[in-house]
This record gives structure tokens, C-alpha cells and sequence, in this order.
């Protein structure tokens, strides 16, 4: 279908607002956690499993989300993927227990890895080749409006109104969604979808991720149970198994010859060490203006605004200077300006003001996260063959939710914001200098990595090509660290 059609209007409405949910949510959750808290006297780890809870199943289950659209219809799969998510959502909205919220965020993840795929997959399957990359765009582009407004949105409804609004403003737009999908989006397979679907690779990485998690958020309170020890041990058996399986199964959701590209190794690589400190400091950043600054929910969502900003600004033409000069100076340089900013948000102290102290931070770590986003995909893409790129940017989409999973599981506990802590201005102020200390870390490594590893070539020398397209390749495409979608950049020839 043509771009400026009304159908081709309706499918791009329907997606945009569908992931949409998806991007806004994880923007809002952030803002809400100090008030979600202190409703429920909440500690650290369980604010950690607020959030990681919808990080788990969404890492552990985006690929095979792809697999399920491409195999029994995209329109269907993102349908299901609204409705699980809206019903979640409502879940989350009505909790009377911080042990429910969890479970619904569980659920609001698989949702989440059902629908975030499928978007993009019904805008590639609808749209004529030569209006395809321009719906990709508008997608992106409208995707990162709706982040852009999450910590304002989220803000005000908190102060508002309660932390429960954040979840019950999905309820109209995944009624809204389900309906219009059904009415407007055509159905569409991947005709070579074939063989069986990787649910035991699923189910097995799914176990990983949530044994090691549980291990990391208890372990300073019940470190030494046997119940964590049990996890921690169960959840890396369980992940050399989904490595094992993925190695010898016929139709793996992850399968791992493609990391025999040097270049999509490292860039991945780069993407996880990146992607933990984004994660890490992402987590505290808001909860550390509220509780040790004093700000409000609205303002303390306001004051990230600069840094999707300058992403929607700049992205776009980092991504253009990588095509001109090579990806390994941007990614060197990104995750370097990305530790500058990092370091100056260790100055950040009470009684400091926004435009002295917070602001010149926030604008730095911002320009450093424009030279790495849309540079790290392209090198993704071209890393691999033209048919596996949908598969290669899948799992750069989980590494970097699977490195955010686990920096919020970790970080706390490196920062001393164990128990209560998190909820103590002075404890809350030192630990989120060290916390920013420890990502500025990270940030620099990934810097280094990149510099070590990364070939200026952006399409590389090693392109990993396989004798036949993988039955189970969706078209995945990965996103910034907010939630703001990126149009892919186009393999080269």
C-alpha cells in the first residue's frame, strides 16, 4: 500500500500508538517508583523487581514473538500482544499487593515481546518498497514523541493523580488499538516460516534470566539461602543449556553462527556494556531528584526531557556521519562523552540547582547518547547477511534489555541502596554518586571496546552469511535506550 493512502495512514496509526504503549511504559514506571514505594513500604529489591519483572519476560521472549507473528500472522501475534498487555496493564493498575504488580508486569512483558516486534513487521509486510522506508521513519519518528512525553505524562498523573494512572491511560489506547487492527491492518505471514518453534530455547532462556536476577536483587538481604544459592546456580545452568540447544536444535531463536561475524560480536558487546550503564543510571537518575533534591514527579520527569531531545534531533545524522566515516570513531567517541556526562551528575548535590548542576550534565550524557545509538545498529545490520537482518538487530534488542535487567539488579546493591536506604535523602544522594561512578565506568569501557574492536568499515569484512535464510528470522529492529524506535539503516550491498 501507498504511504498517503488511508489504509496506509490507518496501519501506521495503529502501530505507532501500539508500540507506542510499549515505549510510554517503560518511560513512566521510572518516575512512579519513589510513590510506588512508599504506598506499599516497598525496599530496593522490590522496586528492582518492579521493574525488572517486565524487562525479564520481554528480554527472554522478544525473539520468539517475531517467530510466532511470522508463523501464524503478524496482525494476529500483535493483537494478542495489545490485548495481554492492556489486560496487564488494568493488573497493575488495581494491585493491592507489591507482590501482584510484579506479576503483572511479568505479564504486561510478554505482552510486550509479542507486540514491540509485530509493529514493525506489519509496517515492513504493508508499505510498497518505495514508501517502506519512509512509514519506517514517520514510525520512528512518532514513537519518539510518545517517549519524549512519558516522564512529563508520567509526572503530572503521579502528582496528580496516583501512580496507578500510568498504567490505567493504557487502557483506552490498547481498546483503541485492538479494535482498529483487526478493522485496518491486513494479515501477513513469512511464507518461509517453517520447522518447529523454539519454545524449549524460550522457556530455558526465560529461567536463565529470572534464576541469576533473583540471586543478584536478594542476595544482599538472603545472600547466603539456599533458596538464592539454588537460583543463582539454576538460573546459569539454565542459561548454558539455552546456549547448548540454541547450538544443536534445527530452528534456534538465537542462532549462533551469526555471532562468527567479528563485527557483530563486538558491536554487541559494546551494546551490553553501554546498555548496563544507560540502564543503571536511567533507574536511579528520577528517583534520586525526587527523594534527595526534592523534586517533584512532574519536574523530575521534565528534567530528562533534553536527553530524548537531542536524541530525536541528532540521531539521525550520527547515524549518516557513521556511513561517511566509519562506526569505530562515533562508537569510541559516544560512550567517552556518555562517561563525561556520568561524571558530572557525581557533582549533583542538594540544594543544587537544575540549570547549574543537573542540566549540563543531562546535555552531555544526551550528545553521547546520539553518537551511539544509531551507529551501533548500523554496524549490526551490516554485520550480518541482508537475510539475517531482522535476526541480528532481534538480538541486539535483547542484549541491551538483558545488560538493563541486569544493571538494575546490580547496581543497588553496588551503590549501598540496599533494603530502606533507596528512600533516605543522604544514603540516596551517596549512592547515586557511586552508582554514577560505576556506569561512568562502564560507559568508558564500552568506549575502549569499541575502539579495540570495532572495524571503521561500517559493513565490516567478516559479514556472516548462511547457505540458506533462517526459517525463524523476524524483522526485529532495535531501539534507543528511552524506547524511541530507529529506522534501520539499509545493509550494504
Amino acid at each position: 500500500m501507498a504511504f498517503e493512502s488511508t489504509a496506509g495512514r490507518w496501519v501506521l496509526a495503529v502501530t505507532v500508538l501500539g508500540s507506542g504503549m510499549a515505549f510510554l511504559d517503560g518511560t513512566v514506571v521510572n518516575v512512579a517508583l519513589p510513590h510506588i514505594g512508599r504506598d506499599f513500604n516497598a525496599s530496593t529489591s522490590t522496586l528492582q523487581w518492579i521493574l525488572n519483572g517486565y524487562l525479564l519476560t520481554l528480554a527472554a521472549l522478544i525473539l520468539l514473538g517475531g517467530s510466532l507473528g511470522d508463523r501464524y500472522g503478524r496482525r494476529r501475534v500483535f493483537v494478542s500482544g495489545v490485548g495481554l498487555f492492556t489486560c496487564a496493564s488494568l493488573l497493575c493498575a488495581v494491585a493491592p499487593s507489591a507482590g501482584l504488580l510484579i506479576a503483572a508486569r511479568l505479564v504486561q512483558g510478554v505482552g510486550g515481546a509479542l507486540l514491540t516486534p509485530g509493529s514493525l513487521s506489519i509496517i515492513d509486510a504493508s508499505f510498497r518498497p518505495a514508501d517502506r522506508a519512509r512509514a519506517i521513519g514517520a514510525w520512528s519518528g512518532l514513537g519518539g514523541v510518545a517517549t519524549a512525553l512519558g516522564p512529563l505524562l508520567g509526572g503530572y498523573l503521579v502528582l496528580d493523580v496516583s501512580w496507578r494512572a500510568i498504567f490505567l491511560i493504557n487502557l483506552p489506547i490498547g481498546i483503541f488499538v485492538a479494535f482498529a487492527a483487526t478493522k485496518h491492518i491486513p494479515e501477513s505471514r513469512d511464507p518461509r516460516a517453517a520447522g518447529r518453534l523454539d519454545i524449549e530455547g524460550a522457556l530455558l532462556a526465560a529461567l536463565g534470566l529470572a534464576g541469576t536476577t533473583y540471586a543478584l536483587i536478594q542476595a544482599p538481604g538472603d545472600g547466603g539461602s539456599p533458596s538464592v544459592l539454588a537460583c543463582g546456580i539454576g538460573g546459569l545452568i539454565a542459561l548454558a543449556g539455552f546456549l547448548l540447544r540454541e547450538l544443536r536444535t534445527e530452528n534456534p531463536m538465537m542462532p549462533l553462527q551469526i555471532f562468527k561475524s567479528r563485527q557483530f560480536s563486538a558491536a554487541n558487546l559494546v551494546t551490553f556494556v553501554v546498555y548496563a550503564a544507560l540502564g543503571g543510571v536511567f533507574f536511579l537518575l528520577v528517583s534520586f531528584l525526587q527523594i534527595a533534591l526534592g523534586y517533584s514527579a512532574v519536574a523530575a520527569g521534565a528534567s530528562s526531557l533534553p536527553i530524548t531531545l537531542l536524541m530525536l534531533l541528532f540521531s539521525a545524522r550520527a547515524g549518516a556521519l557513521a556511513q561517511r566515516i566509519g562506526p569505530r570513531i562515533p562508537l569510541t567517541v559516544g560512550p567517552l562523552v556518555i562517561a563525561g556526562g556520568l561524571l558530572l551528575m557525581t557533582r549533583i548535590n542538594p540544594g543544587d540547582s537544575y540549570v547549574s548542576s543537573v542540566l549540563p550534565a543531562v546535555v552531555v550524557f544526551g550528545l553521547g547518547l546520539t553518537l551511539v545509538v544509531a551507529p551501533v545498529t548500523a554496524v549490526v545490520l551490516s554485520a550480518a547477511d541482508s537475510r539475517n537482518a531482522g535476526i541480528a538487530s532481534g538480538i541486539n534488542n535483547a542484549v541491551s534489555r538483558v545488560a538493563g535487567l541486569l544493571a538494575v539488579a546490580v547496581l543497588p546493591l553496588i551503590a549501598g541502596l540496599t533494603g530502606h536506604k533507596f528512600f533516605n535523602p543522604s544514603d540516596m544522594t551517596h549512592g547515586f554518586h557511586v552508582a554514577a561512578l560505576t556506569c561512568a565506568g562502564l560507559a568508558a569501557l564500552g568506549g575502549l571496546l569499541a575502539c579495540a574492536t570495532i572495524s571503521s568499515d561500517i559493513g565490516g569484512d567478516d559479514r556472516t552469511v548462511t547457505d540458506s535464510p533462517p526459517p525463524e528470522a523476524p524483522r526485529h529492529f532495535s531501539c534507543d535506550i528511552a524506547g524511541a524506535p530507529l529506522a534501520p539503516p539499509q545493509p550494504r550491498p
